[in-house]
């Protein structure tokens, strides 16, 4: 791999705390192998190294490379056809998603990833029909677009392994069900054939086979409280101490989240989970919209991740999570983009816009998002969710070769005033129009709009056409049966949670 210089008219290497970043004006660093070796001066580092290719015009803004902590796919619900509900009810819409080509898929969104910035992803993959055999095969086709796009990757395949489509024991939905639906209902289960042993064995030989490449981690993902077993939970736990590698949970996205742990074990989830040895620096929960003031002080004290996925929280009425507070107890803290953005894409920069301006509550106290807090997130504090850890997210040397050079121009014309802090020109207003180019371990994969290792056009033409084949025989099944199974999971969840047992958590803000 090339040696690199990194010229910048600013360069931004890393959050000092939630007021304060550090800035080098005329900033330069040195790359070789993927690892930065010299931060400093352009002027210093060109003289010093005056033959090496240089990337960048003196005209950028320098940061480090963005981590999407949370993620699932590349079509979003949307274009396959299931709109934004509730999401015990959009559990049901999701059915109407096409077959897939999961590398196509997969390029899709790693496009618009890299695009805004984004040089590591969180995947988490979903379910997939099939027994290992299949599914296995399909998760390193995920595995290979990243790899071929050129992008960091930390890879898990979700766990379910009981109540796959209500809050409830899968044979016992399927009797509570018209006699009409009985058989297309458990058609639909029967496609789902990876029991929990098949999952610890696939997690175990993708492991083996990627563990000690640079740009791709595997990890272990129990789906949620509600999908996995007390089996599974203990399997999962002892697989991430065997294996070293962290784990990422959805928790408490919803109220009827809430109310299912009260109802399984009589306490929180986090409680529950807790029982389970689960909780910890190697544990991230994703969403945690309905944590409780103790079950905060818990994730605090036990140095557990909370990934904020503040666009699905809004675009699936799942509701505010406490981040202000997460703040305040010092629990680490990610940025996740989860299906879509609330543009119905992977945009990082307008998720850490969203994520600035949706906690802003009324009072003078410093207790709302600052700029350096949501940059923080989407680096630092999303690598460390990762199995990359502290290797990702500053410029500094000794870490890895991941960063963005953005336009400085596009941020600052016609007009920005000279008192207003780089961060929150940065913050506020890059857009992925201004995204000059993206490096990651040491290698440039994607400038002035074009990506250097995959056609983009040639990728989507390609997604385009494998799905205008007509619908095949089972996803016009699908299709009838979310339709026909709506009304009846409403009619599950009317009367689940008793709006005054559960209130969502939010810190009370100082009033003038």
């Amino acid at each position: 791999m090339a040696t690199t210089l990194v010229r910048s008219k600013t360069m931004i290497t890393k959050t000092v705390d939630r007021h304060t970043v550090e800035e080098i004006a005329d900033g330069a660093l040195i790359q070789e192998d993927g690892v930065i070796t010299e931060v400093g001066t352009y002027e210093a580092l060109s003289a010093k190294h005056p033959t090496l290719p240089v990337l960048g015009s003196g005209r950028e803004v320098l940061v480090p490379g963005f981590v999407n902590g949370h993620h699932h796919v590349g079509l979003t619900p949307v274009q396959l056809g299931s709109p934004d509900m509730p999401l015990e009810l959009w559990f049901i819409t999701r059915m109407v998603t096409r077959n897939l080509n999961l590398y196509l898929d997969t390029l899709y969104s790693a496009f618009e990833m890299i695009g805004s910035g984004i040089t590591t992803v969180q995947h988490i993959h979903g379910w997939l029909p099939g027994k290992i055999d299949l599914v296995e095969p399909l998760a390193n086709e995920v595995i290979r677009a990243y790899e071929d796009i050129g992008m960091r990757v930390s890879y898990s395949f979700a766990v379910r392994d009981q109540n796959r489509m209500v809050y409830q024991d899968d044979k016992a939905f399927v009797a509570s069900l018209p006699p009409e639906l009985q058989a297309p209902m458990q058609r639909w289960y029967d496609r789902f054939q990876m029991g929990l042993e098949d999952c610890m064995d696939m997690f175990a030989h993708m492991h083996g086979r990627h563990q000690n490449k640079r740009r791709v981690k595997i990890q272990l993902a129990p789906a949620n409280l509600h999908w996995c077993s007390d089996s599974a939970l203990t399997a999962l736990s002892e697989a991430s101490k065997k294996y070293e590698v962290p784990m990422h949970m959805h928790l408490l996205e919803t109220a009827l989240q809430k109310e299912y742990a009260w109802r399984r074990g009589g306490c929180t989830a986090v409680e529950y989970i807790d029982r389970f040895d689960m909780l910890g620096p190697k544990l991230t929960l994703g969403h945690g919209v309905w944590l409780n003031e103790s079950d905060i002080d818990r994730l605090a004290e036990t140095g557990t991740c909370v990934c904020h996925n503040c666009s699905s929280n809004f675009r699936l009425r799942s509701g505010l999570a406490a981040l202000n507070h997460f703040e305040i107890k010092g629990v680490n803290t990610a940025i996740g983009l989860d299906e879509a953005g609330i543009n119905d894409d992977r945009d990082m920069l307008q998720e850490m816009r969203l994520v600035l301006r949706a906690h802003r509550v009324p009072g003078m106290d410093d207790d709302v998002p600052t700029t350096p807090q949501v940059f923080r997130m989407a680096t630092t504090g999303g690598a460390k969710t990762t199995p990359y850890g502290d290797f990702l997210g500053t410029l500094e040397v000794g870490k890895g070769a991941d960063l963005v050079l953005l336009d400085w121009e596009q941020m600052s014309y016609p007009y920005l005033d000279r008192e207003t802090p780089l961060l929150d020109a940065v913050i506020q207003r890059a857009k992925s129009d201004g995204v000059r180019a993206v490096m990651c371990d040491g290698e440039v994969i994607y400038r002035d709009g074009v990506f250097t290792r995959v056609d983009r056009d040639g990728a989507l033409k390609a997604l385009h056409d494998d799905l205008s084949r007509a619908l095949s025989d089972d996803e016009v099944e699908r299709r009838n049966l979310s339709k026909a199974l709506l009304p009846h999971v409403k009619k599950f969840y009317r009367g689940y949670v008793d709006p005054a047992k559960h209130q969502p958590f939010y810190r009370p803000s100082s009033r003038v």
